[in-house]
């Protein structure tokens, strides 16, 4: 209903300077009007007052002031619901905030409901829906890339071009349609290869569409990432350098984490949410083992794996249980406590391209113990950087690492590897689904030495080549991701019904499908469901 008007909290709820109370609809003056009292003579009651003014007073209920206030009266259709708009200014702080709602709901106006001011604003022509969405991603951004992709989407970026792509699929359908309309004459050569050369440059663009659904939701989620290993391998010290801060407690004592940690971190530009999981074993009690039941949850749920191995300790009958379960996850193998002497050795059955090859041995010049390797830096600058020598210590499953028995080597742990940015990799044997394929980063979460390395790996797992600007203004969701699919479906029907000269009916049908199936991305075919299940997503007060 948009002949009602709705007021909402539109400032996080807490404590704090300031908080903002938003109105829009019909009768958002009137509500206004009663619940404040101008004070001074530059104020004016908002019905009153010139539009994209500010007015000092007071909000007042039964006589008694609530709060001393600043409003601002924005009249339609220069507002961003294309409504009267009044937004009261009150200060922060929970209690103060409410009263004011309260006073302008006791007034006449409605609850918001999760998103009604972006649905009006849509609703009334402001915007279109992927716009909307893109007020949420702006809302909900982690990282300068995520705020850059929904600023170029809120611009419309997106809209323009799928707007055209729609009006020229529309130009097609109004070209078949006149000819079934007129059924005598039948299509051109010419035309009809100027229709299907229009509807294949159509489909190469939802093709290129639909290859940015990964990133795009990448950047408005994040990475869901599982920090898992044997306990006390180094998980939480390793959690704590990638964050930049100390998050999760670190202690010698094994079992240590009970629970899950859930933090994000910026990790070259990408949202990475890392989680941090109790160690893998058999439980000793009922709370670890409710821990452990977390951490194999958490690892079914996550998009890629950090499995830690202490490469102080030998390899055993547990590491290689882990190895294979986890082996049809995307992962990274983190081989940590470099600076201790190394016993760490994989097996050649596992890892069979390691037969063979020798491990360099460890000079008194690149000795892994180093005392002059700084800690990793606060997450606030570092997040884009490349370690200091610009080196990565990213090796291979199966390198130089792996000998051709179990028995641990002189030397298991490269130092450097001579290429910038190589991240090399082992493909792993067929048994019992070990075949990923698994980059291999040397750390030490105690200093930091070897986290912009893993930092590069996670980067160059999750996301192919380098992040450019244009990349990011039509990176799709997943619900333009569904409706392009079947866009897709349906214009491939069309070109080979098109080209198998069938009746211009059947032609017609699955073109005018594939309008639709675009047209929804945009808001020109969607319908009551899909916007309430859109809108409902977001915070109360936009």
């Amino acid at each position: 209903m948009l002949d009602d008007t709705i007021a909402a909290i539109a400032t996080p709820l807490g404590e704090g300077g300031l908080a903002v109370i938003r109105l829009s609809g019909p009768a958002a003056l009137a509500v206004a009007d009663k619940s404040f009292l101008p004070v001074g003579k530059h104020s004016a009651k908002p019905s009153a007052a010139q539009s994209h003014t500010i007015h000092y007073g007071r909000i007042e209920r039964g006589g008694r002031t609530v709060d001393e206030v600043l409003v601002s009266v924005m009249r339609a259709p220069r507002t961003f619901t294309r409504e009267d708009v009044v937004e009261i200014t009150c200060h922060g702080g929970i209690l103060a905030a409410k009263l004011v709602l309260d006073t302008v709901l006791a007034n006449g106006a409605r609850l918001a409901e999760p998103g009604e001011f972006s649905k009006r604003a849509f609703l009334n022509g402001r915007i279109d829906l992927t716009q909307a969405e893109a007020v949420a991603d702006l809302i909900q951004a982690r990282t300068e890339l995520s705020l850059a992709a929904a600023n170029e989407q809120l611009a419309g970026k997106l809209s323009q071009r799928i707007n055209q792509l729609r009006d020229d699929m529309m130009k097609t359908l109004a070209h078949v349609e006149a000819h079934i309309d007129f059924p005598d004459e039948d299509i051109a050569p010419d035309t009809k290869a100027q229709l299907l050369s229009r509807l294949e440059r159509g489909l190469e663009f939802m093709e290129e569409l639909l290859r940015t659904a990964n990133e795009g939701q990448i950047l408005r989620r994040g990475i869901r990432t599982a920090i898992i290993g044997r306990p006390n391998v180094g998980k939480s010290s390793l959690l704590n350098q990638l964050l930049g801060h100390d998050r999760a407690i670190v202690s010698p004592i094994a079992g240590t984490t009970r629970d899950t940690i859930e933090e994000t971190a910026n990790v070259r530009g990408l949202p990475v949410v890392f989680v941090d999981t109790a160690g893998l074993r058999e439980a000793g009690d009922t709370i670890e083992q409710e821990g452990i039941r977390r951490s194999r949850e958490t690892v079914a749920q996550a998009e890629l794996i950090l499995h830690i191995f202490d490469v102080s300790e030998p390899f055993s009958g547990q590491d290689e249980k882990y190895l294979k379960q986890f082996a049809h996850k995307k992962r990274i193998i983190v081989r940590n406590k470099i600076d201790l002497a190394p016993k760490l050795t994989f097996p050649p059955e596992l890892l069979p391209g390691a037969a063979g090859q020798q491990a360099p041995s460890v000079t008194s010049n690149s000795s892994l113990g180093n005392s002059s390797q700084k800690p990793t830096p606060g997450p606030s600058q570092e997040g884009n950087s490349r370690s200091a020598s610009g080196q990565s210590r990213t090796s291979a499953v199966g390198g130089e690492a792996f000998g051709s028995n179990v028995q641990p080597m002189q030397s298991p742990i490269p130092t450097a590897i001579s290429e910038p940015s190589l991240v090399q990799s082992q493909s792993l044997p067929p048994a019992s689904g070990l075949n990923s394929i698994s980059p291999v980063v040397d750390v030490c979460a105690l200093s930091g030495k070897g986290i912009e390395s893993l930092k590069d790996a996670i980067k160059d797992l999750v996301w192919a080549g380098e992040i450019k600007a244009e990349m990011l203004q039509v990176m799709i969701n997943s619900r333009h991701q569904d409706a392009l699919r079947r866009a897709r479906e349906a214009t491939m029907r069309t070109l080979e019904a098109l080209r198998s000269d069938l009746t211009l009916e059947l032609v017609a049908m699955d073109l005018r499908i594939a309008v639709n199936a675009v047209g929804e991305v945009v808001g020109k075919t969607a319908t009551e469901d899909l916007l309430d299940m859109i809108f409902s997503q977001f915070c109360i007060g936009k």
